[in-house]
């Protein structure tokens, strides 16, 4: 099958253009650098042409919840739009658990964008998958007073990339489902305690706080309202799994 996938150079989207190619798929990767523009929709005709389905991976860096809505309106509708007049016969979006119980900050941005997907004449998956491995590298990047990082405190369940790009490989090869199970990693960790783990494993020393950060998100994400459901679909890679093979 020829699968085109939004994003497809990103953490995620390079993971699944891989597990694509290796299930005999071909990939069409869309970004900016292939001469795509999701936003204002340039380029997305062309690369659709002879598309089966669409993984939608796109992302952008931002806590600002109106940001967020709108690049996400803007780029999933214009490759929905672009989607349905190329005949294209599946689409399948990246989502994240938990969105509609913490609607603030990016989170607001991916409700936003599912309901793009929900309104579309395509039919359409929603996978929504809880936080990648990777996210206590992010924040160990990110969540820092000056010089001093600090370790925000919340519950999550984090899941291998390679888990998600296979799921999503899987799903973009077969009929549409509407919204399917969450996918999660195999068991709850606090993201402190993966921050700092993270930090000792990059030779980082120094004294890493525990905080509790202020804002709805974070809030939500302490409370455990980002965990999985019960009829979760669970991989098999723990945290402590994927420090040791970094």
């Amino acid at each position: 099958m020829k699968i085109a996938v939004a994003g497809g150079t990103g953490t995620v989207g390079a993971p699944t253009v891989d597990a694509l190619r290796a299930a005999g798929h071909e990939p069409v990767v869309l970004t900016r650098s292939n001469g795509i523009d999701l936003v204002n929709g340039d380029g997305l005709d062309a690369a659709l042409v002879g598309v089966d389905s669409v993984i939608d991976l796109a992302n952008i860096s931002t806590l600002s919840p109106a940001d967020a809505a709108a690049f996400f309106t803007a780029a999933s509708g214009n490759l929905v739009a672009a989607a349905s007049r190329n005949g294209v016969r599946h689409m399948v979006l990246l989502s994240i658990v938990g969105i509609d119980r913490v609607p603030h900050g990016y989170y607001a941005g991916k409700v936003a964008q599912e309901k793009v997907f929900e309104a579309s004449p395509v039919p359409w998956t929603i996978q929504r998958a809880t936080q990648f491995h990777e996210f206590a590298a992010q924040m160990f990047g990110q969540a820092k007073f000056g010089p001093l990082h600090i370790a925000p405190r919340a519950r999550i369940q984090p899941i291998a990339v390679r888990e998600v790009a296979e799921r999503l490989t899987e799903l973009a090869s077969g009929s549409a489902h509407g919204h399917v199970p969450d996918l999660a990693g195999p068991r709850e960790e606090k993201l402190d305690e993966m921050i700092r783990a993270y930090a000792r494993s990059a030779g980082y020393r120094g004294w890493i706080p525990s905080i509790n950060v202020p804002g709805g998100q974070m809030k939500g994400m302490r409370a455990g309202l980002v965990l999985p459901g019960p009829h979760a679909v669970l991989g098999t890679q723990t945290f402590a799994q994927w420090l040791a093979g970094r």
